[in-house]
Formats: structure tokens, C-alpha cells, sequence
């Protein structure tokens, strides 16, 4: 007896449905991990539609990414198993002096500025230790000039008097004492002495000079401009050695810092100095030493740390505590349009799903991801803010 073949049209839509479903099936069972949420629940919306003829944004909010776009955008993914990690706090910061390696150049008293041998320095140029910078020529009062003018005109007339004082008992040596004669001699030195002195201070200036070596960091000096005492005129700076001061409101976090960097900085590196033991309006001070990475390190000539004094920067200090989660790098973690932030777990050959995460930053390439994901999540490490580029 010959099989009965199901050529009515209500036996080929039968086994249409049947082939449906078992594709259904097929396909459900050879997904690649990562495709269940934290608590076991399972990612995929069923009935999504793939569309594998290119990039496409589903309407489950998740992504088709076909291979040969995932190798043009160079998506990388792992799965992502939980471990330990370090603790870590955001400070606010701000870049300043390093006392030992920089130094400030003031006026003493004011004057007019005169340029330097070498011209007036400007910011970013190099000086040695030492090195003048600029002159300040001082101007007395009206009065206290013309006092200096009547003392000068009436010591330089004693001092002519004096020295014709001295000729005339040279010139009696022999018949005069000769504790006379080098009493003379000694009066006629002490007035030109003072003369000198006094003459001197009518035209004198202060020449400014470099007190370390470095580069100028700030230079807003003109040649005939007017500057009061304790003005600062120059900033000299270590570009290789600046510091950094945080300021956080645990008082006792300064004894659990393990390490420190700069967010968005990896050639940075952070040592920690000290702590203040006093508040300042109600937070504590703490200091880092920066220092640059021997990758990090510049060209010669070049500032070797990509910052300048003042700047304000954020500081990820990690603790002796320990937490638990999954340890990704940072550009895994992206935003999605309602500024959540997000991971994207590949849930098949071409598929991915956003997954919201609430994440902690370790350091400045590395975040841990304390709830969202599950052990078995194949996450995108590379490549994510692509992905949430597509619509």
C-alpha cells in the first residue's frame, strides 16, 4: 500500500505549520549563551523578527548585526563570570602645584617692568633655575626722590672735600701724623661709599630670576607696565611633576585608598601623598602625587603630563573593600536613549539585546557591573557604541 501524500491544500498548510514549528524549535535550542537575564529569566521576545539582510534595529529594542557587519565594526564579545573587585570612590579634584618642583615669582616692590636679557618669557617656554626673566625698575615719591637728590649733592660735596683733605696731609708726610693721614684716607672712603649707595638706589632695579627649572605656566607681563608689591608676576612649573588634591566627605575613606587614577587618563598614575587632617568647608583634603606611565611618557620638549594647574578632574580611588560583580572594560558600558545605562549581551549569530545594567567604575578603562548581568551573558567588550548607534 502506497503512503498517502498530503497534496490537498489543507494538507500542505499542515505541514507548513509543522516545518514552522520545528524551525521555531531548531532555533530556540541552538542560541548562542548569554541569552537569560540575571535572575534566570529569558531575554529573547518571542515572535521577534530577524531581518538578516543588514543592520536593523528590532521592534523589541533589539539589534541584527549581520557577520560580515560584526567584522567591519570589529564587535568583540566575552562571557562575562562574576569575580571580586575592588571598591572604588569618584572625588572631585583639581590639578595643583607640586611645592618642591615649582615656584612663584613676585616683586618685592613695585615698579615698571624692563625686559630681561633674553626678552620677556611667555607661557610655555622654558627656563633654567636662575635664569632673569625680567627687571623691576623702582620709582620713589616725588618727595623721597628729592630728599635722595639733596643727600647724594651734599655727601659727594663732603666726599671732594674730604679727598682734597687727604691730598693736603699726603703731601705733609713726614711732618704730620700718620694716624691723621689714614684717618682722611678712611672718612674720603666712607662718604664715596654712601654716595655709591645712595646713587644707586635712585636708579635700581630688581631682576626677577627663575627659582627652579621648568616651564612658564603663566606670563601676563608687559614691557613698561606698573606692578605692585607681592604682584604675582611669573609661575614656573615641572611639567613631569604635578599633584592633584580630591576632596571627599569620608573622613575615613583616607586610610582604605589602595591605589587611585584619573578618570579618562589611563597614562596617568596616582600615588598617594596625604591626607589632610583638618575639613575644609566640611569635606577632607586628600593629595596624589601624578606621575606619567612609561607609555604615557612625551616627546622631549613636551609637557610629559596632559593637564595644566588648575585643571578639574576626577579622581576613581580604589579601597581595601571588596565587591562583588563582573569586571568589564568601560567602553562596554554605553547609554541608551533614556540615558540608561546599558550592556548589549549577543543573544544569537546576529543578534544582540540591550541589557540595563547599574554598574561602578574600578579605574579609568575598567568599571564592575553589580546588577544586570548573569554568569552565562556573552557581553560586547568592543564595539557597543556602534551597536546603540543603530536605528
Amino acid at each position: 500500500m502506497k503512503p498517502h501524500r498530503l497534496t490537498t491544500p489543507s494538507g500542505r498548510a499542515l505541514a507548513a505549520a509543522l516545518l514552522t514549528a520545528g524551525l521555531g524549535w531548531l532555533n530556540g535550542a541552538l542560541a548562542a549563551p548569554g541569552a537569560h537575564g540575571p535572575n534566570g529569566e529569558h531575554l529573547d521576545a518571542p515572535g521577534a523578527t530577524v531581518n538578516a539582510s543588514g543592520l536593523a534595529r528590532l521592534p523589541d529594542g533589539s539589534v541584527n548585526v549581520p557577520k560580515a557587519a560584526q567584522r567591519r565594526m570589529a564587535i568583540r564579545t566575552v562571557l562575562a563570570p562574576e569575580s571580586e573587585a575592588a571598591v572604588t570612590l569618584e572625588m572631585p579634584g583639581r590639578v595643583i602645584l607640586d611645592p618642591n618642583a615649582s615656584g612663584r615669582v613676585q616683586a618685592v616692590h613695585g615698579g615698571r617692568i624692563e625686559a630681561g636679557p633674553n626678552g620677556l618669557p611667555v607661557a610655555g617656554q622654558r627656563v633654567r633655575r636662575g635664569e632673569v626673566l625680567a627687571h623691576v625698575r623702582h620709582h620713589a615719591e616725588p618727595y623721597a626722590q628729592g630728599v635722595q637728590q639733596a643727600q647724594l649733592a651734599e655727601l659727594r660735596a663732603q666726599r671732594q672735600l674730604a679727598e682734597q683733605r687727604l691730598a693736603r696731609l699726603a703731601g705733609l708726610e713726614g711732618s704730620v701724623a700718620r694716624k691723621d693721614i689714614e684717618a682722611a684716607r678712611t672718612e674720603a672712603r666712607s662718604l664715596a661709599e654712601r654716595e655709591r649707595s645712595i646713587g644707586a638706589s635712585l636708579a635700581s632695579r630688581e631682576a626677577l630670576t627663575a627659582p627652579v627649572d621648568g616651564v612658564v605656566a603663566r606670563a601676563e607681563l608687559v614691557a613698561g607696565q606698573v606692578v605692585e608689591p607681592r604682584d604675582v608676576l611669573f609661575e614656573v612649573v615641572d611639567p613631569a611633576r604635578m599633584m592633584v588634591e580630591a576632596t571627599t566627605a569620608d573622613t575615613r575613606f583616607a586610610a582604605r585608598v589602595a591605589g587611585a587614577s584619573l578618570q579618562g587618563l589611563p597614562e596617568v598614575r596616582l600615588r598617594l601623598v596625604g591626607a589632610s587632617l583638618a575639613l575644609r568647608e566640611g569635606v577632607l583634603p586628600i593629595t596624589f602625587a601624578l606621575t606619567p606611565t612609561p607609555s604615557g611618557t612625551a616627546a622631549p620638549g613636551m609637557a610629559s603630563l596632559p593637564l595644566a594647574i588648575g585643571q578639574p578632574v576626577t579622581v576613581l580611588a580604589r579601597s581595601t573593600e571588596q565587591i562583588k560583580g563582573v569586571v568589564l572594560p568601560a567602553q562596554a558600558v554605553v547609554r541608551n536613549p533614556a540615558n540608561e545605562a546599558i550592556v548589549w549581551i549577543k543573544s544569537g549569530a546576529e543578534r544582540f539585546i540591550p541589557q540595563p545594567v547599574q554598574f561602578r567604575p574600578l579605574d579609568a578603562s575598567t568599571v564592575v557591573v553589580t546588577q544586570g548581568l548573569s554568569a552565562d551573558n556573552r557581553v560586547v567588550v568592543q564595539g557597543a557604541a556602534l551597536i546603540a548607534q543603530i536605528r
